[in-house]
């Protein structure tokens, strides 16, 4: 049996390329396909995985967005039918859910963002199986066309099934020059070009370019500031504003290596929030739109706390790079969470293959 995995983004490189593993340890075939997309094609390089790029990321705009899909789909259509896979699974890829419904083949989708409206529209109604966390309610996917019969829940949150058998590499992060002797801060900025958050483009960026202001004048020369940018013109921002007072990668480093050396992460939302908090590191989110279940969830758990004023969250940084009490409290916290979840991916594959 050949199992087809799309790639687009670099939390389902991460996932994904832990499931191939999986799937080639019981005899599976599989094949990779991702897109052109700096953050994911330098990441695969970085673990080692092998995907045929087809097509490329829209952009920000939705008609761009269109344009690139329908191609990709167009291509995809051909080449997919030339491999002759069997099974499709994907995070929910809209390029990957219209190619296996058009062909024939079953599309199993794993998503944990219902708040995700366009692509949970686009790919939900056409999958056999929904794979999702436990604590994302129901009606929250059946309103996308979705029996519940076919909604499969596992205890866990999704990067528990990567970061578990995560290796740290310092030695990829020498690149960054940093001094463990002072505080690390990381930041993430929100992903501008999703659907749910493109209309508020402007005011994000100016809103974050102020929060990494704030934060370089409270804490001084005594930190270091990361920005781990989504896009290039985002790296290309940050580097314009602040030149050397904060680091920007040139290239995708390796984030959880260094989530595992830093202070205090603050995330605009996405995966890097989860995988931080679910590693102990004191996490602020900014995300600017509604809180999302997972996050939610964690806030709950007391492994992340939510600030959107920029003035406060420079002030809290600051407390947290100050005292080394936070990190082993949020280690505590993480750890007991994380023993009480199950494996995601052990699921899946049960599920879907049947042992």
């Amino acid at each position: 049996m050949k199992v087809w995995l799309d790639i687009l983004t670099p939390k389902q490189a991460n996932l994904l390329g832990e499931l191939q593993g999986r799937l080639e340890a019981k005899g599976f075939k599989t094949f990779l396909t991702t897109r052109e997309y700096r953050e994911v094609t330098e990441l695969l390089q970085l673990r080692n995985l092998k995907a045929t790029p087809i097509g490329r990321h829209g952009g920000e705009k939705l008609k761009d967005k269109l344009v690139a899909s329908s191609n990709r789909v167009s291509e995809l259509a051909r080449i997919i039918e030339e491999e002759s896979v069997d099974v499709a699974i994907s995070f929910s890829s809209p390029e990957a859910a219209r190619v296996a419904f058009g062909l024939g083949i079953p599309h199993y989708c794993i998503s944990d963002s219902p708040h995700a409206d366009a692509v949970s529209r686009l790919t939900i109604p056409l999958s056999e199986k929904l794979f999702t966390p436990w604590i994302i309610p129901i009606r929250a996917w059946t309103r996308y066309g979705i029996k519940p019969r076919d909604i499969v829940r596992y205890r866990a949150l999704d990067p528990v099934a990567w970061l578990s058998k995560y290796k740290a590499n310092m030695k990829a992060l020498d690149a960054l020059k940093l001094d463990l002797s002072k505080p690390i801060i990381i930041i993430r900025p929100p992903e501008e070009y999703a659907s749910y958050l493109s209309d508020r483009n402007s005011s994000i960026a100016s809103k974050v370019a102020e929060m990494v202001s704030k934060i370089i004048e409270v804490n001084g020369n005594g930190s270091q500031v990361v920005v781990l940018p989504r896009y290039d013109v985002q790296g290309e921002r940050f580097t314009k504003k602040f030149g050397n007072r904060l680091i920007v990668p040139e290239h995708v480093v390796d984030a959880i290596s260094l989530m595992r050396i830093s202070s205090v992460f603050l995330g605009g939302g996405g995966t890097m929030t989860a995988e931080a908090a679910l590693l102990g590191v004191p996490v602020i989110s900014y995300y600017p739109g509604d809180a999302t279940i997972v996050e939610r969830f964690l806030i709950n758990h007391g492994l992340v706390e939510r600030i959107l004023d920029p003035g406060r969250i420079a002030q809290r940084t600051s407390a947290i790079c100050k005292s080394l009490d936070f990190r082993e409290f949020y280690q505590k916290k993480s750890t007991k969470l994380v023993r009480s979840m199950e494996d995601p991916l052990q699921i899946i594959v049960q599920k879907i293959f049947k042992h």
